[in-house]
């Protein structure tokens, strides 16, 4: 697998917030550190999942954390800034201050299915067993069930869990997300 480098990981992110009318973080070390991380998630993983949050490793569960993750739209929207504070809006780069603090949006559920399936692989790589029952008396279930979904404003598609947040295409919110049944006929 070929590591990328940084100044890739970068490019990407500097062009991403400049399609979106976002910025990176004014603040040096915190730019640095979330590109650092961005790297060393997509180098583990094979994607770049946010530095902010617990990746599983699993494509199928972190899907929504995914730099830029389905809750950046939003955040910025509503804060000025995303969770990480990677992505900042044309305010608060240009006063350079303090950056807004930004509540978690990811649902819990997506957290504890992240939280046991890395549980999970470093239990299982350490030699150890681990239930998913022990700290909290509940049952977590590991399994993603994705559903075809389309913007019912723009057209996209996406197969996915749960429909996104924001759509990327024309920014329609995720009441116009609609799920797509399909069902298949076998003739004998």
């Amino acid at each position: 697998m070929t590591k990328i480098s940084i100044e890739s990981v970068r490019a990407r992110a500097e062009s991403d917030a400049k399609t979106f009318g976002y910025y990176l973080t004014p603040d040096p070390e915190l730019l640095q550190g979330l590109l650092e991380g961005l790297k060393v998630n997509e180098d583990r993983y094979g994607y770049p999942s946010c530095p902010c949050r617990l990746a599983s490793g699993n494509l199928q569960i972190d899907r929504d954390i995914i730099c830029p993750c389905d809750y950046r739209d939003p955040d910025v929207a509503e804060y000025g800034a995303c969770y990480c504070r990677l992505y900042v809006n044309k305010n608060f780069y240009e006063k350079k201050g303090e950056l807004p603090t930004v509540p978690e949006r990811r649902p819990l559920d997506k957290q504890s299915r992240a939280f046991m399936a890395a549980t999970v692989t470093e239990s299982t790589a350490a030699g150890k067993e681990t239930k998913p029952t022990e700290t909290t008396g509940e049952k977590v279930s590991m399994e993603v069930k994705s559903k075809l979904w389309y913007c019912s404003q723009c057209g996209y598609v996406v197969f996915r869990e749960d429909a996104p947040y924001v759509c990327p295409i024309c920014k329609a919110k995720r009441e116009m997300f609609k799920e797509i049944k399909t069902r298949i006929d076998f003739l004998g």
